[in-house]
């Protein structure tokens, strides 16, 4: 999947691409900016497909791309598109090249089509995929026992500090804890448990979606040392 494009030269592209066998690459598209290039459809952010790349001595070059998803519907909606545009820009600040990224790549193609159908709040999405991204990167909130002493009864605060969800005897001794509700906690459990392809078949109500929203911005904070150029733009919607 195209993740980034940036024009080089006259007529060239630079691409960002996220593969299964290689992890994150960097491409040169020759030409993909004159109107009739081969390259100019395949060259697009979001563009989902089976790349033939060559191998050069410093570089990769695209030959030719079979497309298999523009999608077309999440380009028409200005603010499913910059959701979109986050996640890319999400996932090409975690993945690298030659490292199984296939986890990861499936995530956002299925994050890509649940903005496209929205038939689930985008701030839902959103926090799916940013809780699965971190428990695919191996840095998820531990949220089946407590992170203190082991127990699996009783959880019911999370601590950022800990990085997970505490007991109630454990988090009495805490001042800075966000207690959870039952619901929450199990939506938590749910996503980084469960396969992708099941991740974008739930809703919730608004007070738990409020709740996974401030866990995951705060939670961000402390493993994702980047601003989101994107960030910025899915503030004007809210």
């Amino acid at each position: 999947m195209v993740l980034a494009a940036m024009p080089v030269g006259e007529y060239d592209k630079r691409i960002v691409l996220l593969t299964k066998e290689r992890g994150k690459i960097t491409a040169f598209a020759k030409g993909a900016r004159k109107q009739n290039s081969a390259l100019l459809a395949c060259s697009q952010p979001f563009t989902f497909g089976q790349f033939s790349i060559y191998e050069g001595r410093n570089s990769y070059s695209i030959n030719h791309c079979d497309v298999q998803n523009y999608f077309v519907e999440l380009r028409e909606q200005l603010e499913a598109v910059t959701y979109g545009m986050y996640f890319c820009e999400f996932a090409d600040y975690l993945t690298r090249e030659n490292v199984d990224e296939s986890g990861i790549l499936k995530l956002l193609y299925q994050s890509l089509r649940a903005l496209s159908k929205g038939t689930i709040p985008y701030d839902l999405i959103r926090a799916i995929f940013e809780l699965k991204m971190l428990a695919l990167n191996g840095e998820a909130v531990q949220v089946f026992e407590c992170v203190k002493c082991g127990k699996k009864e009783k959880l019911n605060a999370l601590s950022l500090s800990y990085g997970g969800l505490l007991c109630a005897d454990c988090n009495n001794k805490e001042q800075k804890v966000l207690y959870l509700q039952d619901s929450t906690i199990y939506a938590m459990q749910y996503i980084i448990s469960s396969t992708i392809e099941k991740l974008y078949t739930f809703t919730v109500s608004e007070t738990v979606l409020g709740e996974l929203r401030y866990c995951m911005k705060h939670y961000l904070s402390l493993f994702i040392d980047k601003e989101f150029k994107t960030i910025e733009m899915l503030d004007v919607f809210h």
